[in-house]
């Protein structure tokens, strides 16, 4: 009798051990879910994409590879076709943002061609930075904005770089008619090599307030000292005016004595007092009776 109770033991203890082996194990079959099918695989990763020439990737912003101001918009590997508002390039530098900028930080010598441009009063294309047209006005140029003009006139001694779109000096141009020969009624005196290195400063003949800084000896850069003040020829450096002889009267019909008293020696700034902020009243509240409440 033993013996037949062990042998459906062991009979019972095999039968499991088999239906164990026969389990499916792995990464698609979870413990609780040993019968269940497959799971599908997952979608085609940005690695299984097989780019073309609009969309290297199957998602983001590409440029075209001719015209600067022309991108792509890629979904899945479609692209859509866009283009910047004219006088605007796109902006390559990262694929995941949709954007356009103006064309001085974009490198866009592989990518020469523009679309055609859509000129109005004083400006070329309807958004940039651009020259005066009159030849010689190196100072002022026009900044556009969806075809509409602001006209800006650079600071003393500075001219309009069509390359940078910002204003730099003269010798940093290179625009016929806008160099430093072209702007400045002013010649750098030969000196030697010891002295050029020091940049030497020299007087403007025509303006006690502006002199001119000769950069290697060659090159002259204008620049001027502020109100009040002139450029000391001898000294080298801004002074105020009545210390200077040759200039003291340079301000005369500009300013009047006060002023410039004042220019020099500047009052102390008074600051201002600041307002008492009010608590809460320490005072007792006394109710006051009314008519009523006596009678």
């Amino acid at each position: 009798m033993a013996v037949i109770k062990y042998l459906i033991l062991y009979m019972a203890i095999g039968s499991s051990v088999a239906q164990k082996s026969s389990i499916r194990k792995g990464a698609g079959y979870p413990t609780a879910q040993r019968h269940l099918p497959k799971r599908p695989t997952d979608p085609p990763g940005q690695e299984d994409y097989i780019p073309n020439e609009k969309c290297p990737l199957s998602d983001g912003f590409f440029p075209d590879e001719e015209q600067c101001d022309k991108y792509y918009h890629c979904v899945d590997g479609v692209h859509t076709e866009k283009l910047c508002a004219d006088g605007k390039v796109f902006n390559d530098y990262d694929s995941n943002e949709e954007k356009c900028d103006l064309p001085y930080n974009i490198d866009c010598t592989k990518r020469h061609k523009l679309q055609p441009p859509q000129p109005s009063e004083h400006c070329p294309r309807k958004n940039g930075y651009f020259g005066h047209e009159k030849v010689g006005s190196c100072d002022k140029f026009y900044y556009c904005v969806d075809g509409q003009f602001n006209m800006i006139t650079c600071p003393v001694g500075l001219v309009f770089n069509p390359k940078t779109g910002i204003c730099t000096w003269p010798d940093e141009v290179g625009v016929t008619g806008c160099k430093s020969e072209d702007i400045f009624e002013f010649e750098c005196p030969k000196v030697n090599e010891t002295v050029a290195v020091t940049h030497p400063r020299y007087a403007d003949p025509e303006d006690c307030q502006y002199f001119y800084v000769c950069v290697n000896g060659d090159i002259p850069r204008r620049n001027g000292c502020k109100l009040g003040q002139v450029f000391d020829d001898e000294k080298k450096l801004c002074e105020w005016a009545r210390q200077v002889p040759d200039c003291a009267d340079w301000y005369k019909d500009r300013l009047t004595d006060a002023q410039l008293e004042e220019l020099e020696n500047p009052k102390p700034k008074q600051e201002k007092k600041s307002q008492r902020v009010r608590g809460p009243s320490k005072r007792k509240h006394v109710r006051v009776n009314t008519q009523e409440e006596e009678e």
